[in-house]
């Protein structure tokens, strides 16, 4: 119902009729890792063919059951004895290395996915890990080239990309997020949890030091008892420990991919549960770098509506879906340019 709803009300902005959508995955069923491969210059310069081989054989890579892979993202790419290379194309040489990362889902839930969207009448054009979306409408091309952690703060996971050298080299799903605070305030202040949701948006703060004396804040109780009045302190003091909990988690992982010392760019924190108060300044002490919310950049139309770190899922996906259309459409006037280039060739050779 709701779903429903959300299409016709997107269909009614946007003056158009969406048979097809780009659908975001999340949640801890997502894994990755690193992979190699290498092959041989077929003419000794490096062409498209030879690249798409070396990725194809990067990834050919045993999975276990009932994994599929959602991403190969090339890092970067070696010629003989040279390394480090974004792009290879037109380079001597005799053999050809790369580097992917590779993200994989668990086909279960991803068929899943699938399956809501035709039963409300639509095609998944394609599935789009959901930190990578946000991480695509937040960062700069120069944050991903020094070294950047991006994270999702979401309501059940927090998601996390790692780009160093403008490539992404680690991604990771903790299995921790806005709905287990929402949860730590219904009941250290003893309230519906609908309440609670609506009190950590109003006012949370992930640092009680913040917090000025004297602030007061109504909490509605349980069971028809009459409201009470707190200080925000107190929900302070309840939200910190799990935020700080939280940020540790996300620094050890951080830590334990290798790379927390070539992040130069700091860390973007997005998704809703960066709205928080406090989260930037909790973030930098702990995480010993800079910090700042992640909002969707670059953007045109109605920019204003989507300057929230809540969107930038969305809006990534929208970045993905365009410069897919845009992909599609280059390659069919491609084709159409060869097409005319054959019929004249051949027209040419006839009448000569």
């Amino acid at each position: 119902m709701l779903f429903g709803r959300a299409l016709e009300d997107a269909e009614l902005m946007a003056g158009v009729d969406i048979d097809k959508v780009w659908a975001g995955v999340a949640g801890s069923h997502i894994t990755s890792f690193n992979s190699k491969g290498m092959v041989a210059i077929k003419n000794h310069e490096v062409q498209k063919d030879d690249m798409r081989r070396v990725i194809e054989a990067a990834q050919a890579v045993a999975l276990p059951e009932g994994r599929q892979i959602l991403h190969v993202l090339p890092q970067n790419f070696a010629v003989d004895s040279q390394d480090g290379i974004r792009d290879p194309l037109g380079m001597s040489g005799v053999r050809l290395e790369a580097g992917v990362h590779v993200i994989t889902g668990n086909i279960m839930s991803l068929q899943n996915i699938s399956k809501c969207a035709q039963r409300s009448g639509l095609h998944i054009s394609g599935l789009i890990s959901e930190a990578l979306a946000s991480a695509e409408s937040t960062l700069s091309q120069d944050e991903k080239d020094l070294g950047v952690a991006v994270i999702d703060m979401g309501g059940g996971t927090c998601d996390m990309v790692i780009y160093v050298g403008g490539a992404v080299v680690h991604t990771a799903v903790l299995p921790i997020g806005g709905a287990h605070l929402t949860h730590d305030i219904s009941v250290g202040l003893r309230t519906p949890a609908s309440e609670a949701e609506e009190i950590k948006r109003k006012y949370g703060c992930a640092m009680a030091s913040l917090v000025q004396a004297g602030e007061t804040i109504e909490v509605p109780s349980v069971g028809g008892r009459n409201p009470r009045t707190l200080s925000r302190l107190t929900l302070a003091e309840v939200i910190e420990p799990r935020i700080e909990e939280t940020i540790h988690l996300l620094n050890n992982e951080i830590s334990k991919s290798g790379y927390k010392d070539l992040l130069g760019s700091g860390v973007v924190l997005t998704g809703g549960g960066s709205l928080l108060s406090g989260i930037p300044e909790l973030g930098e002490f702990i995480f010993e770098m800079p910090v700042r919310r992640g909002i969707p950049i670059n953007t045109t139309g109605l920019k204003e509506v989507v300057q929230s770190p809540a969107l930038a899922t969305a809006v990534g996906l929208l970045k993905f879906g365009a410069a897919n259309q845009a992909r599609a459409i280059e390659k069919a006037s491609g084709s159409f340019v060869n097409i005319i280039k054959n019929k004249v060739a051949n027209f040419l050779d006839g009448a000569f």
